[in-house]
């Protein structure tokens, strides 16, 4: 494919040729390592959102974007039988959406996985890839108590 590059913002190159091929999109940028690919997913309820290939700090475990997914959640997203490009766009997909009142943040979730947008960078709307990942399972409390008759078995995918 073409390496188109639109411009370079805060995130580095912009890439538009992924526009609704997010896993194609997160293929470029675990190659490249840099940039954003604008629009690369989409939903009706939530209009297109752009995936940065972002930051994450090895200090604090914080971060944002397809670096800080891959470092904080990878191994917990490949576990559960997934590959990152697999993954986020199955969980965008299929997952409920939870505007946070007064926050400029949207949660896409279901009792398994979590993905985190964000809809203002900098001071601009913009909708953003911030986080996804497979959320855990509370261990019951105790040994009689109801949540110990659930199955604590792990998902499979």
């Amino acid at each position: 494919m073409k390496k188109t590059i639109l411009s370079i913002d805060k995130f580095g190159p912009i890439y538009p040729q992924f526009k609704n091929k997010p896993k194609e999109a997160i293929l470029h940028l675990k190659k490249v390592k840099n940039g954003e690919c604008i629009n690369a997913l989409f939903r009706e309820d939530v209009g297109y959102v752009d995936i940065p290939w972002g930051n994450h700090s090895n200090e604090t475990n914080n971060g944002y974007g397809l670096k800080h997914i891959i470092a904080k959640h990878g191994k917990e997203i490949r576990d559960a039988g997934f590959t990152v490009e697999d993954f986020i766009p199955y969980a965008f997909k299929l997952g409920r959406v939870k505007q946070l009142k007064h926050s400029c943040k949207i949660l896409i979730e279901n009792d398994l996985y979590r993905v985190a947008l964000l809809t203002k960078w900098d001071g601009q709307n913009k909708n953003l890839l911030l986080t996804a990942f497979i959320l855990k399972r509370k261990k019951p409390k105790g040994k009689n108590s109801l949540a110990s008759c659930r199955n604590t078995q792990n998902f499979i995918w």
